[in-house]
């Protein structure tokens, strides 16, 4: 379990309340001496995750005596005009398949880059520098805005547009879902990882009736195969190399 800071600097964590941004954001509250979340109310159909945020925020406050005192203010943002403007399985309920693209119906265009242009904007009136994200291209499901390539492009033009010195962190780029699991361990021990397993939201469907040995989902959408697979391949390596 790691629980030093390496500076005093501030961040804010873009927050979903999945396993991803979840993880990250315990990354933020190692790395940074004061963290915030921002979050995004889009009209998702898998709109439970809104609810799961509420549930890890409280966690993280009161069960990680390591991260006392540093994590700050909670801002959930409407943006309800996304989800209308974009016809996709995450914000209708719709079959998830494959579209003409080749990219599945769950990519919401456009997502990430409102996302971190709205952190963004937020950071520069609450002084802070430094935006966290989940995003991922070692191991995910072919996402554009997702791909290292964007974020560092959109990280120049935010800066030059604000005239601003931002960074953009994505600590999850190169790491597949089992190195997440592994990370999320390192990061705050079996408790912490327990907290992921249970109380995160990764399915798109929304579904939590019922808990898998990884957690709550569908078991059939891409997002819950990813998790599950990953969860298969930690439990493997660790119990090869405990």
């Amino acid at each position: 379990m790691v629980t030093q800071c390496e500076n005093r600097s501030k961040a804010l964590v873009l927050f979903s309340g999945g396993q991803d941004s979840t993880t990250c954001l315990a990354w933020a509250l190692i790395h940074h001496a004061e963290v915030e979340t921002i979050g995004f109310d889009y009209g998702q159909r898998h709109r439970v995750e809104l609810e799961c945020r509420k549930t890890l925020l409280k966690a993280l406050a009161t069960r990680f005596p390591q991260w006392e005192g540093r994590l700050g203010k909670d801002h959930l943002i409407d943006l309800h005009a996304l989800g209308q403007i974009g016809d996709t399985a995450l914000t209708r309920d719709t079959t998830i398949l494959l579209s003409s693209t080749g990219l599945p119906n769950t990519f919401v265009p456009g997502r990430n880059i409102l996302f971190l242009t709205m952190a963004a904007a937020l950071a520069y009136r609450r002084g802070i520098s430094i935006l966290v994200g989940g995003m991922g291209e070692a191991d995910y499901s072919g996402y554009p805005d997702c791909r290292d390539d964007a974020i560092k492009s959109l990280q120049v033009c935010l800066n030059v547009g604000m005239a601003t010195q931002i960074r953009i962190e994505t600590p999850l780029m190169w790491l597949n879902k089992e190195q997440v699991w592994t990370l999320a361990k390192t990061l705050g021990g079996h408790d912490f990882f327990d907290l992921v397993r249970i109380e995160t939201h990764t399915c798109y469907l929304g579904e939590r009736d019922t808990l898998h040995p990884w957690g709550y989902g569908c078991t059939h959408c891409p997002a819950c195969q990813l998790r599950a697979l990953g969860y298969a391949s930690y439990l493997s390596h660790s119990q090869t190399h405990p």
